[in-house]
């Protein structure tokens, strides 16, 4: 971290949350508790759920959500062999909980300029099949919910989103991840909020929750309202479903809710940074086009993660040395989530992709896409300086 002049995120956690974390730790009450409890209240007032449920990462988050959409509790659930549309560009576990689960992925384009699903390449690849949508929330962004919830609603299509790269954004003042059947949060290093390692599920229906609930915990009923159905047995001890272990400790919920007290500053910061860093770049004598940047849809009020950047096709085939040449200056970087994922080895291997379907806008934010952070401090002008310059240095690398 010190060697880097520009990271993804400096100081991530501050004095304050820190000394919550060894708060927790000198009462000796580390696993969950009355500190996890409190944070998925607040969390779900906020956000505007019924329901909130705290687990160890937002991809844990994402691997409940698609079990609870399947689980012999719930009504309206998927079978295996049914199909879910995921978008092209899509983190790991957006996808593989989807396929243990027994889905058939279909995946489709994305809006090149927004990041987001592309509604109109989703309704032409609904089937009687299509059972699950898994909307992945890209960087800040959305596509049109309004859009979409008339096909969900229509179709009677579950819907699950994966809003881990965007907490706190909104569409038409209704924060993501609250649409569908379920939301997923994370809060791993750099995002929105960090308690290191943690996410949150939401849900809307007390069903749902007490799913979730269970598969949280082994399959517990332990805190929930139906324990009180099954007798002649050890009501500490009762397993009424299928589960996991994917529970937070109270020294990471401790981390998270404090950072979640900030989490309106710092999208104010992000935004301050994000809209410094644009106009720099493009108020510069060096400015030509270079680059592009993502698009927010109308009635989106984003809250920004990173700041993606698209080089101008002309300098595309040298995009790997511009990127080495950034990371060698100091700036981190990464791929916009992990560019187009059917390119990934695992697709071939698992035969995901058998009709060999090509993603020509995914691919082109694989070849000319990359992200940097945006920071929850404001931007010194010797570093806004340094990082502009070293980003116009493109014309390095036609």
């Amino acid at each position: 971290m010190s060697q880097l002049k520009y990271p993804l995120l400096t100081n991530a956690f501050s004095k304050q949350d820190l000394s919550e974390a060894i708060k927790v730790v000198k009462t000796g009450q580390i696993t969950m508790s009355k500190i996890t409890k409190n944070f998925e209240k607040k969390f779900a007032k906020f956000i505007g759920s019924k329901y909130a449920l705290m687990v160890n990462s937002g991809s844990s988050a994402n691997l409940l959500s698609v079990y609870a959409a399947c689980n012999p509790y719930r009504k309206n659930r998927f079978k295996r062999g049914d199909e879910v549309i995921i978008p092209s560009l899509c983190w790991s576990t957006s996808l593989w909980p989807l396929v243990q689960a027994g889905l058939k992925p279909v995946f489709i384009d994305i809006n090149p300029k927004t990041l987001n699903i592309d509604v109109e390449e989703l309704i032409k690849n609904i089937t009687k099949k299509t059972k699950v949508i898994m909307a992945v929330h890209v960087l800040g962004g959305s596509t049109n919910m309004q859009k979409l919830m008339k096909i969900i609603k229509k179709k009677k299509i579950i819907l699950i989103e994966d809003t881990c790269e965007s907490l706190g954004s909104k569409y038409n003042k209704k924060f993501l991840g609250t649409f569908g059947d379920f939301g997923t949060y994370s809060f791993y290093y750099s995002h929105q909020i960090s308690s290191g390692e943690g996410g949150m599920i939401v849900c809307n229906n007390y069903n749902d929750y007490s799913i979730l609930h269970s598969l949280r915990s082994h399959g517990w009923t332990r805190d929930l309202k139906i324990e009180k159905k099954f007798k002649n047995i050890d009501k500490r001890f009762i397993f009424y479903n299928m589960g996991f272990n994917l529970r937070p400790t109270d020294i990471s919920a401790a981390i998270g809710f404090n950072q979640f007290k900030r989490l309106k500053k710092f999208q104010e910061q992000r935004d301050y940074n994000r809209k410094k860093i644009i106009n720099s770049i493009k108020n510069s004598p060096k400015w030509k086009d270079q680059f592009s940047f993502q698009k927010i849809i109308k009635n989106c009020s984003p809250s920004w993660f990173g700041l993606p950047i698209f080089i101008n096709e002309k300098y595309k085939k040298n995009k790997k040395k511009f990127i080495n040449f950034l990371e060698k200056s100091g700036i981190e970087t990464r791929p916009i989530i992990s560019g187009n994922f059917i390119n990934q080895p695992a697709i071939k291997k698992f035969k995901l992709n058998r009709e060999n379907k090509k993603f020509p806008n995914a691919q082109r934010v694989e070849d000319t896409g990359f992200f940097i952070g945006l920071h929850t401090d404001k931007i010194s002008d010797n570093k806004l300086n340094f990082l502009v310059d070293k980003l116009l240095k493109i014309e390095k690398f036609k």
